[in-house]
């Protein structure tokens, strides 16, 4: 077989495997948004005493979260590895905390959790759907 035709058929083997690549969980922003959402609502929840987490809602978005990531030819290990790894955790918390702060929450002042918290409360945010007021 001559190089050229070599060459076409190596070609038009890998073109599929490139194709179905999936990319990093992190870039899928339908989950890794949800779970960032998710994340900001258990922390207000955890400095605020007037507000609770929607815990439940949160576990079975979740639970939805690992049904569309398997749908999208994640495995169970992958999605868990994601979850699990502390340069995510680490991505997130600075996400989360920048976040915070650009609304003027500060860790030394539980009091404006709660403002932030009631704030997403009311505007049913992405953020206040996991909150309630106590």
């Amino acid at each position: 077989m001559s190089g050229i035709k070599m060459l076409a058929v190596a070609t038009a083997l890998t073109l599929p495997a490139v194709a179905l690549a999936k990319p990093p969980l992190r870039e899928v922003k339908e989950i890794d948004n949800e779970l960032y959402y998710i994340a900001i609502a258990n922390e207000i929840s955890e400095y605020c005493p007037s507000i609770s987490g929607r815990r439940m809602k949160a576990i079975g978005v979740m639970w939805g979260l690992r049904s569309k990531a398997n749908q999208l030819g994640y495995s169970d290990s992958e999605i868990r590895s994601y979850v699990d790894s502390d340069a995510e955790k680490d991505r997130m918390r600075a996400k989360g905390e920048a976040y915070l702060a650009q609304n003027g929450v500060s860790y030394g002042r539980p009091n404006s959790f709660c403002s932030l918290g009631r704030a997403e409360i009311e505007r049913n945010s992405a953020i206040g759907v996991y909150l309630r007021a106590n």
